[in-house]
């Protein structure tokens, strides 16, 4: 009876294909365009957007307060209060409370 040697091919083939599939499940978690990055960049985005909505809110009250005191629209308690605000006065009679 003779002694067959065991062949070496399958042996490379499944070791390339389990380096080749632990590459790739690594890549798929911590790469670059991995699991881990794109739950990074969704929160991001989700922080961002935060920030997005509050600045419209800002100009959006911005927006009001300019129409307010427009040509067309002006509200005089407000153009009282900016201008006490930027010049720093007020009235004899008022008591200020901080």
């Amino acid at each position: 009876m003779a002694m067959t040697r065991p062949t070496v091919g399958p042996l490379i083939f499944f070791t390339i294909a389990v380096v080749l599939g632990a590459y790739f499940a690594f890549a798929a978690v911590q790469g670059r365009y991995g699991i881990l990055q794109r739950t990074q960049i969704e929160s991001e985005i989700d922080a961002k957007r935060a920030e997005r909505d509050a600045l419209r809110a800002r100009v959006d009250q911005m927006a009001n307060l300019t129409h307010r005191l427009s040509d067309d629209y002006l509200d005089l308690d407000l153009l009282d209060q900016q201008a006490r605000d930027v010049l720093g006065e007020m009235r004899g009679d008022e008591i200020v409370i901080r």
